[in-house]
């Protein structure tokens, strides 16, 4: 049986098809020169630095966790910055997102695990009694004091944008020339070994080697030898210009060899030969292109600046080429997590890149193309021909090994109670490849990477799919994540596998290909078992209800993220609406990502009161002082998951419908956004003013067909900035079809009134305060 059968012709002539543009009827839409302006048709008005100063996080007391402190990072280096416990000091840690262990034998959450580095002190001459901080966001920097009974250290800190360097800048007073910066080494051991998470390391497994300190001149070299081979080493120094004093410190990893050694050296070096000031350019320019990919602003101002923070947030940890996202991030913390979770928390973490238009940190596409072999040989020997799969916890190269129970979790099998027969998540984590194709329209991501490997996946479940006495389909027992209780006709997996064979069926489609598999395809999607359901809605699986508090919404897949059941299907929605609250109802486990994705399950049934409802819990109760995120370590993808729910709020476009402000609360009377991505390749702007849509301006990327709910009552006006007449028509259910082509833009109002086309910041319904220990 072939990988991928499809042939370059056949992706030439589907990526073609997909640049022209329908044929419509009905309206045409003309330009109006009078409307062009800085951005098109829009004119957009925003400072910039000015509006990102009102997301900044503040600190007027000296952070005393890492949930509560400033976060640099490049999504290669990360440094979280609080006060060292028990001393007069302050630590910065050291952490990078690509150290970790090598040994398989004892599984990705152990002998494959993220490893501690270790962190730096800064140690004033006096006692600190005060600090008065910025994490100013429009330039990725930490500035502010720090007043001691000496006198007063003024600093200003960053992590590199393309440097794995920790920059900080320090101005002591006269009182203060004598602090001083120390390392501190961690022991190179996964924190999951740590007896106060209660997770026993395999049998044999110990820490590797202490490490080796070395002085060069101004230059102290930490080198970590590791017992598989490879190292990971620490550099840094202090460069003097008069008073002011700026310390360099960066990590380099290696493995098998031993070149970190020198690539760190070389790494710092080269960044004391430059001013602070001078590496700040370089750096401020990538974060200022960064921002202004996109905006939204709304009137409830703490939620804003929340928004703001995760944008922030992800781009100190997201890069394509970077590591996909541990379940900490860069920022690697005392964690019984220090690997990467594949059944929701990857997901969830990347889902935001989309919308904010900024698949420049899309390292799930990539890293699932680039170890796909992992994925084959990590299913049962019986079932590589042509299956493959992703276990619960890999490394950064989707490996897990031979762990199993405490030390990992790798692909089940079903209706085999071991190892948990968890076998969905592949196909959970293509739906992200999916969502990035088409908020791109990227053939090549459909062809290279989503078609081969999700045509794997379904394989896999095809093994197992059996008819039963009723002639349907149906599927032995799986485990839902994270449920704890087996089932069959699991509805994780039978969300999923709907879900795969149709994308299947729709991708040979539009790449205009033949694949033998298309009749089985069909076949499932004809007969496959029903979801199973009872009275509170949908089950975990045929035989097992929902019964128990749950933070995770596995069992209700179909409604969201894939919107395989739907609120624009009449006969579901008292089936939609009586499992959330059946779900939620449950308080014991109901965690942070509970309340996002009861958020979004909200915003898809146009509730938008509910989805404020459920993200103004989140951070009521599980959003710490800096946004961050625990359950028991710092777990990243709820906070950069509530983003997404804003978005969902703001615009969705599953289905091939572009639905505008589909679900915003009575309190967001106004809110603005530009340069949303959405499927179809599409960038939207559009602006609400007293509570009604003022107006909706689209730019096609890619030619791909459009349609447009814009929520604009009454008659509408249809105008192109291209000079060409647009066709156009509405839909009998009051949907909008235009006929773009690439690189065309339209705006669409009411024709009872021409609107100003001016995107700008609201006006804050109440002043609220920032995010971080202002008082």
């Amino acid at each position: 049986m072939t990988e991928n059968p499809l042939s370059r012709r056949a992706l030439l002539g589907a990526t073609a098809a997909g640049a022209a543009s329908a044929t419509l009827i009905g309206g045409t839409a003309t330009a109006a020169a009078a409307d062009g302006a800085a951005d098109g048709l829009v004119d957009v008005d925003v400072d910039w630095p000015r509006f990102l100063a009102d997301a900044d996080l503040i600190w007027k007391r000296l952070p005393q966790t890492w949930s509560e402190g400033p976060f640099l990072g490049n999504a290669l280096l990360g440094s979280g910055i609080y006060a060292e416990p028990g001393a007069n000091a302050i630590r910065f840690n050291v952490q990078h997102s690509q150290v970790q262990d090598h040994r398989p034998q004892f599984g990705s959450l152990f002998g494959l695990a993220r490893l501690p580095i270790g962190y730096l002190t800064l140690e004033p001459v006096g006692a600190i009694t005060a600090v008065d901080w910025r994490l100013d966001l429009w330039n990725a920097e930490l500035r502010g004091t720090v007043t001691t009974a000496a006198g007063s250290l003024t600093l200003r800190a960053i992590v590199h944008n393309d440097r794995s360097v920790l920059a900080v800048e320090v101005y002591p007073s006269e009182g203060e020339r004598g602090f001083r910066w120390a390392f501190h080494p961690a022991k190179a051991i996964s924190p999951r070994a740590d007896p106060v998470f209660n997770k026993p390391p395999p049998e044999g497994y110990t820490a590797n080697p202490d490490p080796s300190v070395s002085r060069h001149g101004d230059l102290e070299v930490i080198v970590q030898p590791l017992l598989s081979g490879g190292q990971h080493v620490t550099a840094w120094q202090e460069s003097r210009h008069g008073p002011r004093r700026t310390l360099y410190a960066g990590v380099a990893w290696s493995f098998p060899g031993t070149t970190a050694e020198g690539e760190a050296v070389r790494m710092v070096r080269g960044a004391a030969r430059s001013p602070f000031t001078a590496l700040t350019s370089t750096h401020r320019s990538w974060w200022h292109s960064y921002y202004r990919k996109s905006f939204l602003s709304l009137p409830d101002s703490r939620t804003q600046a929340f928004y703001w923070i995760q944008l922030y947030k992800i781009a100190s940890a997201a890069r394509r080429d970077a590591p996909v996202m541990a379940t900490s991030g860069p920022w690697l913390e005392p964690t019984p997590w220090p690997a990467v979770w594949w059944n929701l928390n990857v997901q969830l973490e990347y889902w935001m890149i989309h919308g904010s238009n900024h698949l420049e940190l899309d390292a799930v596409t990539r890293s699932l193309d680039r170890y796909r072999r992992n994925l084959v040989e990590q299913v049962d020997e019986r079932y590589r021909a042509d299956s493959a799969g992703i276990p619960r916890t890999t490394d950064m190269t989707l490996l897990n090994s031979g762990g199993t129970g405490t030390s990992g979790f790798p692909v089940g099998i079903p209706g085999q109670e071991s190892p948990t027969p968890e076998v969905g998540n592949l196909v959970w984590a293509l739906h992200n490849v999916w969502l990035s194709y088409r908020h791109t329209m990227d053939a090549t991501i459909l062809r290279d990477v989503l078609y081969p490997l999700l045509r794997r996946a379904v394989n896999y479940y095809r093994h197992f799919l059996a008819p039963g006495p009723d002639g349907r389909l149906h599927l032995p027992f799986t485990f839902s994540p994270e449920y704890g209780v087996n089932a069959p006709d699991c509805n994780y997996d039978l969300a999923l596998i709907r879900w795969g064979c149709q994308t299947l069926l729709d991708t040979v489609a539009a790449l205009g290909a033949h694949d033998p598999l298309v009749p089985e395809w069909k076949k499932i999607l004809a007969t496959l078992a029903g979801y199973p359901v009872d009275g509170n809605g949908y089950m975990i699986g045929a035989g097992v209800p929902f019964a128990k508090s749950h933070r995770h919404y596995s069992h209700l897949l179909m409604v969201y993220p894939l919107y395989e059941v739907t609120w624009e299907q009449p006969d579901k929605r008292e089936l939609i609406d009586r499992s959330l609250k059946h779900w939620i109802s449950f308080e014991g486990a109901l965690q942070g990502y509970s309340f996002t994705g009861a958020a979004s399950i909200s915003a898809q049934m146009s509730r938008g009161d509910d989805a404020a409802f459920y993200l103004s819990e989140l951070l009521r109760r599980f959003v710490q002082p800096n946004t961050m995120y625990k359950e028991s370590g710092p777990v990243i993808e709820t906070p950069l998951s509530a983003a997404q729910s804003l978005h969902d709020m703001v615009c969705q476009s599953w289905g091939d419908v572009i639905r505008v402000f589909p679900a915003l609360p009575a309190s967001w009377p106004d809110l603005a956004v530009h340069d949303f991505r959405t499927q179809g390749a599409f960038l939207l702007s559009a602006v609400r003013r007293s509570g009604r849509t003022e107006f909706v301006r689209l730019k096609s990327l890619a030619g791909a067909p459009c349609r447009l709910r814009p929520g604009i009552p009454g008659p509408l006006k249809v105008r192109s900035a291209s000079g060409r007449r647009v066709p156009w028509r509405v839909l009998p259910n009051g949907d909008v079809e235009i006929g773009m082509r690439r690189g065309e833009e339209v705006v669409v109002h009411s024709a009872r009134h021409r609107p100003a086309l001016q995107i700008g910041p609201v006006a804050p319904s109440s002043p609220a305060p920032p995010w971080g220990l202002p008082t």
